[in-house]
């Protein structure tokens, strides 16, 4: 590492104020920090009190996010293969394989659009890059459909990363979470390419793996299922396990809670958000139940769905969501009912976790609002101002 450490030294002159490729000093910089902890003690608007700083965050989000991507891109192979007949003659590795060619396509777009738009307005604005986009790059494509088309995904990267993120200031000053604004806009722009019962399981072969599957294939997802009035045909085993169709990296729940372990041990999720999330999902769930408006049981709406992922990874995005701790008990608690309440009372629209975490980031500040009020209230009443 010492060699690469002096080999950026040699070459950093040519990238500073005055050097022939000063036009690239926002790109140079970008990768020096992602590779080295930087010697800033602080930076605009933020302190560092270690020498972990946000691009090391960010890193350890992406690692957690492994699990979820590896199962779906197995499940992407899995479906195919199941909906083909052929499961049984198939062997882990062509499951596996087809699934990953299925997916990194989306990944590569993903990451090409959205840093690419990053890059370039660092330059135009003489700023360093910002590190946000390395979970958004990867979050995105795990809550999409495998059949969603890679130019109209490319479209939504660009809208979330401009206008969800770059026009409110850049990584930090965003109000919503940029992933979920690219599902929102694919959703309401390209409705047909996000629901319904042919987006979910790949239906083309790829380079010799999967298998073709016959013109107008449907299979629809468990939400999907109780949208259209029919019985859920999923076992809980398999919703737990993830064998269902769904967005890629959405149906593994035991994937998913690997990523919350280590969210939670490195201490960069808040545990508050993400137990209350479930505990307002599950109480609203049972209200549900009770009154028989439900034809599943209250656990079933938590492991359904992107209720696991958006609880775990969406709902504990630190910038968009409450920062006090009071805040976050009330911020998770209304996304996990609000969730179950969409699911139930729009038969449309059977996935309630978007729109619940989107109307939530726009609350967050309010919330946090009240919550500091509050205690300052309490503090002058024990101290007996008025």
């Amino acid at each position: 590492m010492s060699a690469l450490r002096n080999y950026l030294n040699k070459i950093k002159p040519n990238f500073e104020e005055g050097g022939k490729l000063h036009a690239f000093r926002s790109l140079f910089d970008g990768f020096e920090t992602f590779l080295y902890v930087p010697n800033d003690t602080s930076k605009t608007g933020v302190h560092i009190h270690d020498s972990i700083d946000s691009k090391r965050i960010m890193s350890m989000v992406v690692i957690a996010l492994m699990p979820a991507m590896l199962f779906g891109m197995y499940n992407v192979g899995y479906q195919n293969y199941l909906a083909a007949g052929t499961l049984a003659s198939a062997s882990f590795l062509d499951l596996f394989l087809f699934g990953f060619l299925a997916v990194l396509p989306k990944i590569l777009v993903s990451y090409i659009v959205g840093l690419g738009i990053e890059f370039a307005w660092a330059q135009w604005k003489g700023e360093e890059i910002q590190e946000g986009f390395l979970v958004s790059g990867i979050l995105i494509p795990l809550i999409v459909p495998v059949n969603c088309p890679l130019w109209i995904l490319a479209i939504a990267v660009a809208f979330a990363v401009i206008i969800g993120k770059e026009i409110f200031g850049g990584t930090g000053m965003n109000i919503f979470n940029p992933a979920l604004l690219c599902r929102a806009f694919l959703f309401f722009a390209y409705p047909t390419k996000m629901s319904g019962d042919q987006v979910w399981v790949a239906n083309e072969s790829i380079l010799g793996f999967g298998n073709t599957l016959p013109d107008g294939f449907t299979a629809a997802t468990p939400l999907g299922q109780i949208g259209q009035g029919a019985d859920v045909t999923a076992s809980l085993s398999d919703m737990i396990f993830g064998f269902i169709p769904g967005s890629i990296g959405e149906t593994s729940v035991i994937a998913i809670a690997l990523g919350a372990i280590l969210l939670l041990w490195t201490g960069i999720a808040s545990w508050k958000t993400m137990l209350s999330v479930f505990v307002g999902g599950g109480l609203m769930a049972c209200c549900f139940e009770s009154l028989g408006m439900t034809p599943i049981t209250w656990y079933e709406h938590l492991v359904l769905g992107g209720f696991c992922f958006g609880a775990v990874f969406m709902a504990t995005d630190p910038v968009t969501s409450c920062r006090t701790e009071t805040g976050k008990w009330i911020y998770g608690f209304i996304i996990g009912a609000m969730a179950v309440i969409i699911r139930v009372m729009n038969p449309g629209y059977p996935e309630g976790m978007m729109l619940a975490i989107l109307l939530m980031n726009m609350f967050a500040p309010t919330i946090d609002h009240f919550v500091v009020e509050r205690n300052i209230a309490k503090r002058m009443k024990r101290g007996g101002t008025k």
